[in-house]
């Protein structure tokens, strides 16, 4: 379905009353911008990330504006699975139940790291993290309403690909690499996720959005140095702002229409700016073989084996 580019803004949300979204990384950037839009059309926004104190500094902050905000804030460490599988028993033991998942919380371009698992620190909390929290939280999903998987990928998936011989950067590391690296994985992950949805016969969507060129601290956040200066130079000269940024992931996570296996992003010049719309994945990253690869590869460094249950 082809998204009409000059009418769809956040003011076109839909009520979202009775539904509950967990939004990783909703303390800062597009996670914040994310949580904010959901909460104002009536959204219980479980507010997922690493520091507790930011988190609720950020739902402060939302509440001062909107009172009625309904929002929640738990723990979660993406990079660190013993994290990810406590937040999933907590939401399981709480009885939460879960329409929408943004798989939004990212990291880019840091000095290379290891999680305490061993893995390296942006292919851990990008897309291992995700892909583990994902599989966790898809029973209760699966009885959501209108249920769906939202993950945010970038536009420099472009031309990344899978070090799958060299996965922790151990033989060589070179920062956006690895981090084009995770943003590929994103993508070959949801479509592989949707393909294994379908083919379950579940109710649960798979979609894909990306933000374009947008200002989110995630360029000065991570990067050191040069790349450091380089962001905040494409921050004032190049990005949109985070409110027109984030809409492609809202539309993907919201709109009447929104189709399983379809990647959102800006409709501008190479999709770095623009009004949200249906955009092409990087080809490669349509591979299923790559992708089945990378799924068996990912259930065996996370210990997370998935189980697709067929319709409620």
């Amino acid at each position: 379905m082809n998204v009409s580019a000059q009418a769809w803004t956040a003011e076109s949300i839909p009520d979202q009353t009775g539904r509950t979204f967990v939004v990783t990384g909703a303390n800062s950037g597009l996670g914040l911008a994310t949580t904010r839009q959901l909460a104002r059309r009536g959204a219980h926004v479980v507010m997922a990330m690493r520091n507790l104190d930011r988190g609720r500094a950020a739902a402060a902050g939302i509440t001062a504006a909107q009172p009625d905000a309904d929002l929640e804030v738990r723990c979660l460490d993406l990079a660190d699975l013993d994290s990810v599988a406590a937040f999933a028993s907590a939401a399981h033991a709480d009885g939460l139940r879960i329409d929408v998942l943004v798989n939004n919380a990212g990291v880019m371009a840091p000095p290379r790291s290891l999680s305490p698992q061993g893995h390296e620190s942006q292919f851990a909390a990008n897309h291992l993290g995700h892909f583990a929290l994902t599989g966790l939280l898809l029973d209760l999903l699966q009885h959501g309403r209108d249920p769906c998987v939202v993950t945010v990928t970038s536009i420099v998936h472009h031309g990344g690909f899978i070090h799958f011989d060299d996965l922790s950067g151990a033989k060589k590391y070179a920062r956006v690499e690895f981090y084009d690296q995770s943003k590929f994985a994103n993508v070959l992950f949801g479509l592989e996720l949707d393909r294994r949805l379908r083919s379950a016969g579940s109710r649960v969507t798979s979609v894909l959005a990306h933000p374009g060129v947008s200002a989110t601290g995630l360029q000065t956040s991570g990067p050191t140095g040069w790349m450091k200066l380089a962001g905040a130079l494409v921050h004032r000269f190049f990005a949109q702002d985070v409110e027109q940024g984030v809409l492609p992931q809202l539309y993907a996570a919201t709109a009447a229409g929104v189709e399983g296996g379809q990647l959102y992003g800006p409709d501008g010049w190479r999709e770095l700016r623009g009004r949200p719309t249906v955009v092409r994945p990087d080809p490669n990253a349509e591979d299923p073989t790559t992708a089945g690869r990378l799924w068996e590869v990912s259930e065996d460094l996370t210990g997370v084996s998935y189980a697709f249950p067929a319709s409620a």
